[in-house]
């Protein structure tokens, strides 16, 4: 099965081709403000590298969220464009269960974590001892300490911060967990799409593949125009 990834929940949108079990291309571009006009062109550049045209993709995936709105939802489109092009299924997947991932294996419980703007964060805990990670705290948006304290309530064993939303928030992180918080080196804390790979695969070998139809995004919280369009007074026209 030949599969593709993507990941646009941050800025930096990652992409990965695989040939079975084998990881043939793999790439990581910023896109801050340029999405729509470098996502396409990258994925065609990926597929040249790995020899492949877009009709040998038997299998779209993307990350569904949490993340940036403009992101999740410019990524899941053009994902919804090439699977529909091609009558061929889709796979999602949680951007943070995808970023816990860089710690495949580990003993201690991970946080992924993503700047949310508006002084929260996206995180949730995952045990990552096995290759598949298990949510111990479900994805959530929640201001630092608030998500801090689920934490403790949970495990006073060490965690594993991970994300832009760790760097950002690493001395409040520090200050209220003290020597149970692990950062993640800088190099870690990018998202990597060689491991949706892993996420597609069991998503297909479960039969839990999708229509692109049904290939959604889960943003966790309404964005600014929904707030704005609930928040906005009526106004009665009628004469």
């Amino acid at each position: 099965m030949n599969i593709l990834v993507i990941d646009t929940s941050t800025s930096l949108a990652s992409i990965a081709i695989a040939v079975g079990e084998q990881i043939v291309a793999e790439s990581l571009v910023n896109t801050n403000r340029t999405l729509s006009a470098r996502l396409v062109p990258e994925i065609e550049r990926l597929l040249e590298t790995a020899g492949l045209a877009i009709s040998d993709i038997d299998l779209f995936a993307s990350s569904v969220g949490p993340g940036s709105f403009t992101g999740v939802r410019g990524g899941i489109a053009t994902i919804q464009g090439l699977a529909l092009a091609g009558g061929k299924p889709c796979a999602g997947f949680s951007s943070l269960a995808m970023l816990a991932m860089n710690f495949s294996l580990s003993k201690a419980l991970v946080c992924p974590m993503l700047d949310a703007r508006k002084s929260e964060v996206y995180a949730a805990v995952y045990s990552c001892s096995s290759p598949l990670p298990s949510p111990c705290i479900n994805d959530c948006v929640l201001p630092p300490t608030a998500f801090l304290d689920q934490i403790t309530a949970v495990t006073k064993e060490s965690v594993i911060f991970v994300g832009d939303g760790a760097q950002r928030y690493h001395d409040p992180i520090a200050e209220q967990l003290g020597n149970q918080a692990i950062f993640a080196p800088f190099s870690l804390h990018t998202p990597n799409s060689a491991n949706g790979i892993l996420l597609a695969l069991h998503a297909s070998r479960c039969g839990e593949l999708l229509e692109p139809s049904q290939l959604l995004p889960v943003y966790l919280r309404a964005s600014d125009a929904e707030l704005m369009k609930i928040k906005a007074p009526c106004t009665d026209i009628a004469r």
